[in-house]
């Protein structure tokens, strides 16, 4: 048996959430009997070869020139045959942009189902068995697939990818079989919003809301970030309001997030934006109304004015820090 995982990369390099899906990947491989295999699109040998450092026996590498930038149709039929190739009835991917627009197409087109957005894969009795938060985060369910046909999206920063073991995977190259159809739309070049951390990959993030007033308060929100070395998110009133750009929002329509650390700053905790960040390992929230849904999520709790709060907060980090 193989589980196909795909590996996603950025102007050549691997992302986390990639790494962590191959050694999720892994976990249930070894309970099944199974082995990995990567696929890599539009990277180079160099990082198909790491992927065996955290549980890729193989990585299919596809070096067309024409796969460098996500094409949806294009992947998809490519993800497909490389299945066909390896006799692969699992796929496993992280739960990105990228693997939130692909693993739905992928499951029509290989005629099997999805189990999207996973927090936990185990096996039971002989088959994959999934978690998944469902009605905005309030509860989980157990997803078992009946589908003789896989797919697992794998929400990042959830499982741990763990330190690279150094070993290499096995690199085979592929040419898939695509023609002219399969490029009606495509991507001719990225560029980078801001050099900031993305929401959705931080191991720390520091959120605002309403709370803060006005857009001219945000610096009080970078700065902790700052100081934290943490991703600046935000709520979704403040990114309607304009005050923050829509890649920053977290939240139900917004980016799904789970950090290590989570700071919210102003923030209620409408159901909306608990959705997107409930799952976080830890939730510090500042709010001055002691009631606020926020405060049933948190770990820890600061009932007070934001513009006391935070900085005051920073300062002390910064003491604690030596900044």
């Amino acid at each position: 048996m193989t589980i196909l995982v795909l590996a996603e990369q950025r102007d050549g390099k691997v992302k986390k959430a990639s790494y962590e899906a191959i050694k999720a990947a892994s976990a249930v491989a070894t309970q099944l009997n199974a082995t990995v295999t990567a696929v890599l699109f539009g990277a180079d040998e160099a990082a198909a070869k790491s992927l065996g450092g955290y549980g890729a026996a193989k990585t299919v590498f596809v070096a067309d020139e024409r796969l460098h930038f996500y094409a949806n149709s294009a992947y998809v039929k490519s993800v497909a045959q490389i299945m066909e190739k390896e006799a692969a009835d699992v796929v496993m991917l992280p739960a990105t942009s990228l693997g939130k627009d692909l693993a739905p197409r992928l499951a029509v087109r290989i005629d099997g189902a999805l189990a999207p957005d996973v927090t936990s894969i185990a096996v039971e009795d002989g088959a994959i068995v999934a978690q998944r938060p469902v009605y905005a985060g309030k509860s989980v369910i157990k997803v078992k697939i009946n589908s003789a046909k896989q797919v697992f999206s794998l929400r990042p920063n959830v499982f741990s990818a763990g330190e690279a073991s150094g070993t290499e995977a096995v690199v085979e190259n592929f040419a898939p079989a695509l023609d002219d159809a399969d490029f009606v739309t495509k991507a001719t070049g990225t560029t980078i919003a801001s050099g900031k951390i993305d929401v959705a990959e931080a191991n720390v993030i520091v959120s605002g809301g309403r709370g803060l007033q006005g857009p001219e308060h945000w610096p009080l929100i970078q700065g902790l970030a700052d100081t934290l070395g943490a991703a600046t998110g935000a709520s979704r009133a403040v990114v309607d309001a304009g005050w923050r750009p829509h890649a920053e929002q977290v939240g139900q329509t917004g980016k799904t997030v789970s950090p290590n650390l989570y700071v919210a700053c102003g923030i209620s905790g409408a159901i909306q934006h608990l959705a997107g960040m409930s799952s976080s390992k830890c939730i510090v929230a500042i709010n001055k109304d002691k009631d606020a849904p926020i405060f049933q999520v948190a770990d820890y709790g600061i009932v007070g004015d934001v513009f006391e709060v935070v900085p005051a907060l920073t300062e002390e980090l910064k003491s604690f820090f030596g900044k």
